[in-house]
């Protein structure tokens, strides 16, 4: 396995050690960094741990000649990393190997990594905001905010660092600004956004447009019904286009589509319940590309979000110290995206961790899969 596209890509990060005291390469650090996280190490130990176990292999493409340091200095290499570099290499690397669909729906949302809050400060958990692939699920990068209603300020400034031309992108209702659809489309997207009583006016207009239409007789092309775990769903979905609130809300950039998504749920107990959630896009979409819009939204819920918590426990990763919560949510991201790839095991991303901390022979194949759409073998 050839390691120039890894090093082609995260070559800009910055060495923040004095070069006289340098006796581990960062590149060394960094790829067996990441080759830990893919196998499912959380913490520094694990990496440390993983890399003994390895050493054979790792030394056989030439890295750590004078042996592996110890998870305090593999702790404190990572730390030091500047998040910003990080992120611009991660960003690339995405970009590069994520196979574009046409029309693709990229969904942005918030996390917090509740694991990474500074017992010693006091300081907050950190809140990361992902941009997720959702036809291909793959995570195209992410932005540390001190806190989830800085999500405002923080997806902005990832959009700008996105290749979006083309793509619809969608977001909840946290995002629903008119900074964040401008910033959408002078990248080339066009945006969903969820609209709800933060933006008062605007949720109420929307309502005001849409509500002889909803309220009309039910077409069944308009319905889905999903049936699981106890419950009972329908979804009707209606679009309209929004000539008249284009003209009445002209700081909207590019305003064209309204939508309605009405939810009906019958649990386990019996009791039903109603939700309408309403939507505003720039884009022009008809009735069956909404619909699988706002489902597919939920895919950075679903694949992203809860796959981090249940299979790699990044909310249970106490790691804290200087940047290192943000840099190895940017790893995890990056393993995700790399252990997906792979196709030649038919397996959970919880089993191929186990498998490819058994067997160095399948670290190879998943690192070669992530790396595959480079042409870079």
């Amino acid at each position: 396995m050839s390691l120039d596209a890894f090093s082609e890509y995260f070559a800009a990060l910055k060495d923040p050690r004095q070069t006289a005291k340098i006796r581990y390469p960062l590149f060394d650090v960094l790829f067996l960094t990441v080759c830990a996280v893919i196998a499912g190490a959380e913490g520094w130990e694990d990496i440390e741990d993983f890399g003994e176990a390895h050493l054979d292999w790792f030394q056989s493409k030439g890295l750590f000649p004078n042996g592996l340091p110890v998870h305090d200095t593999i702790a404190r290499i990572v730390s030091a990393l500047d998040p910003a570099e990080f992120q611009q290499c991660f960003i690339q690397w995405a970009q590069s190997v994520n196979e574009r669909t046409g029309h693709e729906l990229i969904a942005i949302d918030g996390k917090t990594l509740r694991g990474s809050y500074d017992r010693e400060d006091r300081c907050s958990a950190i809140h990361m905001v992902s941009a997720f692939a959702v036809d291909n699920k793959v995570v195209m990068g992410q932005l540390k905010t001190e806190a989830k209603s800085n999500e405002i300020t923080a997806i902005p400034a990832l959009i700008s660092l996105l290749d979006i031309n083309g793509c619809l992108v969608s977001i909840d209702a946290m995002g629903c600004q008119t900074k964040i659809a401008e910033a959408i489309i002078n990248q080339g997207g066009d945006y969903l956004l969820a609209v709800k009583d933060n933006q008062e006016r605007l949720h109420q207009a929307v309502q005001r447009e849409l509500r002889p239409v909803h309220s009309a007789e039910i077409n069944p092309e308009n319905v889905t019904i999903e049936q699981g775990h106890g419950r009972i769903e329908a979804r009707e979905y209606h679009v309209l286009p929004a000539d008249v609130l284009r003209n009445e809300f002209p700081e909207w950039a590019g305003m064209t589509t309204l939508g309605v998504a009405i939810g009906y749920r019958q649990g386990k107990s019996g009791t039903p319940s109603l939700e309408y959630r309403y939507y505003i896009s720039s884009a022009a979409l008809d009735t069956a590309r909404f619909a699988a819009a706002v489902r597919g939204h939920w895919g950075i819920e679903n694949s992203l979000h809860w796959v981090l918590d249940v299979s790699m426990k990044e909310d249970a990763c106490p790691i804290y110290r200087g940047n290192a919560a943000e840099i190895l949510a940017g790893f995890r991201h990056m393993a995700l995206n790399m252990l997906r790839a792979d196709t030649s095991k038919k397996a959970s991303i919880r089993r191929k961790q186990k498998m490819v901390s058994m067997n160095s022979a399948y670290l190879e194949k998943v690192f070669i899969a992530g790396l595959a759409s480079l042409g870079k073998k």
